[in-house]
């Protein structure tokens, strides 16, 4: 096949994987009693290990919680809680939250949700290992960091990329917080997330309303996000790198076990696709680098069911939400080209989504977060105080 064509593929692929879902899920009133957490102080492998059998548990209740200390005026816990994957199956989803350590104001803390970046799709690639503090972007507030559906259990395969599963588990985190004793967290709150989270971002700002109408979603920043997966924009988004690709491709499976990724993959690939389940990003990397781009596939993944209609059902940006969002994108990125941003802009605009964009001169894939931190702040403290969102869709 052409390397061009491959690349497109490629780059398709390295922002793609589930199909879409909506649907909320059943939830108790709001004062039914739930089951204390364990507490867990073991070592750092253990806690990872989900109980046999997982016990009985709405989305967001919280099944396991470890307290990691204070640091800069706020506690942060690891916890482990209930979340819903695509098929609606229970699943435990690992992550932290972070809570201020003075009085909570009336009506509870704002909460902000984080979406990580690709690290990989096996436990040790969950960035609640490290035990960092959930990011604020400067809201005085509850803040939580997912690590998404089957990155942090072990022997687990993580979903990667699967728009539904993200926006799950993103929601979830909030109502985690919300049932961590003490954490004082509010049904206010924000979402926020980049590169693959910027993909989350969008299909929570999606899903918020009907998946947990008990909440009220203020607002959603999303940078750089995958989106408008069959399309590509100009040889400078050719770069997307193949590697991303095959790990869409086998997240894929993890939600769509009808999609076999041997059906697509070249025996090369094949030979070395252990990697996916024991390493992350850098050594998934460096075991598939050495691959030419044009030998990454025997059969396009577009070109054959049932990978052609899953991948092209999970496009964000197709369903207008209530909550305004900030889209962010840099000029200098290569991974998520802003032609491309500019096409998934014209498509909210054209369904009814209240949009603001942000373009950020010079920043790339690698410093789009800390260039846009300032404007996020001010964005989000907007949204707290209620004024209305710009719409850039007006214009």
């Amino acid at each position: 096949m052409p390397r061009a064509r491959v690349a497109t593929v490629v780059a398709v692929l390295a922002i793609v994987t589930a199909a879409c879902s909506g649907g909320g899920s059943a939830r108790a009133e709001s004062g039914a009693k739930q089951p204390r957490p364990e507490t867990f102080t073991g070592p750092l492998d253990a806690f990872y290990r989900v109980p046999k059998p997982l016990p009985r548990g709405l989305p967001g209740q919280l099944i396991r919680v470890e307290d990691l200390g204070v640091r800069s005026g706020a506690r942060t816990y690891r916890v482990m809680y209930h979340s819903l994957d695509v098929r609606h199956h229970d699943r435990a989803v690992t992550g932290v939250v972070t809570v201020p350590t003075g009085p909570a104001p009336a009506g509870g803390w704002p909460v902000v949700s984080w979406a990580h970046g690709t690290t990989g799709l096996a436990s040790p690639c969950a960035p609640s290992r490290s035990g960092t503090p959930a990011p604020a972007f400067g809201v005085r507030g509850v803040a939580v960091a997912t690590d998404y559906i089957g990155l942090g259990p072990t022997g687990e395969r993580h979903p990667y990329l699967s728009g539904p599963d993200e926006a799950h588990s993103v929601i979830d985190a909030v109502r985690a917080a919300r049932a961590l004793p003490g954490s004082h967290a509010g049904t206010r709150w924000l979402a926020i997330g980049h590169s693959q989270g910027g993909h989350a971002a969008l299909f929570t700002n999606q899903l918020a309303a009907s998946y947990a109408p008990e909440l009220h979603l203020l607002g959603t920043v999303s940078l750089a996000p995958a989106a408008e997966l069959a399309g590509t924009f100009g040889p400078a988004d050719q770069i997307v790198p193949r590697i991303v690709g095959v790990m869409a491709l086998y997240g894929l499976a993890a939600d769509h076990p009808q999609v076999k990724p041997r059906d697509y993959v070249s025996s090369e690939v094949a030979a070395r696709d252990a990697v996916i389940d024991t390493g992350c990003l850098d050594r998934i990397t460096a075991a598939f680098v050495p691959i030419p781009a044009d030998s990454f596939y025997r059969v396009f993944p577009l070109d054959k069911e049932p990978a052609r209609s899953v991948i092209l059902a999970n496009d964000p940006g197709h369903v207008a939400s209530p909550s305004p969002l900030l889209l962010v994108s840099g000029t200098a990125d290569t991974y998520v080209v802003e032609p491309r941003v500019d096409a998934l802009m014209q498509r909210l605009c054209s369904v009814g989504q209240v949009t603001q964009r942000l373009d950020l001169p010079g920043a790339n894939h690698g410093t789009e977060v800390a260039t846009a931190t300032p404007q996020i702040t001010q964005w989000f403290d907007q949204r707290l105080s209620g004024a209305p969102s710009v719409n850039n869709c007006r214009h």
